[in-house]
């Protein structure tokens, strides 16, 4: 029997600013919420996006250490898996689906930053890194027509 697979790889963007709490234990934990969009055609032709808004829960050291640049608007891309939660609520049975966060890609800055708005400051090249005498030396080649293939052995 082949076993259970349950991945999701979401790139949305943040509805809030999480919420960083600590259980009882101490262990950190952030909540946030992703809106990703799809886009779907309707059956007058037309394109329009069709919103998810996906709760999301992130644990443990990287929770407390990524809090401060999960802002809202700010577009990443998470994996992780989805968990269920089930409780009663006044006699009636209720459950959440929400994505338990592995790993988070920061990939974009807040929507509607002037940095998003403007084009960024030009900034001066970082200086070359100092190689190591033991390093062995690389000959610089220009490009293609430079290359030499009598040295390749097939």
């Amino acid at each position: 029997m082949a076993a259970d697979i349950n991945i999701v790889v979401l790139v949305g963007r943040l509805t809030r600013e999480s919420e960083l709490k600590y259980t009882a234990g101490g262990t950190p934990v952030a909540h946030f919420s992703l809106a990703v969009n799809r886009r779907r055609k309707t059956a007058d032709g037309k394109w329009e996006d069709e919103v998810s808004f996906i709760d999301c829960v992130l644990w443990g050291k990287q929770a407390e250490t990524l809090n401060p640049y999960l802002e809202k608007g700010k577009q990443i891309c998470v994996t992780g898996e989805l968990r269920q939660s089930r409780w009663e609520n006044e006699g009636q049975s209720r459950s959440k689906i929400e994505v338990a966060v592995n790993n988070i890609q920061l990939t974009g800055s807040p929507a509607g930053s002037a940095q998003q708005q403007s084009r960024p400051a030009p900034q001066a090249a970082p200086a070359p890194r100092q190689a190591s005498p033991s390093a062995q030396q690389v000959p610089d080649f220009s490009g293609p027509e430079e290359f030499d293939d009598s040295d390749i052995p097939f």
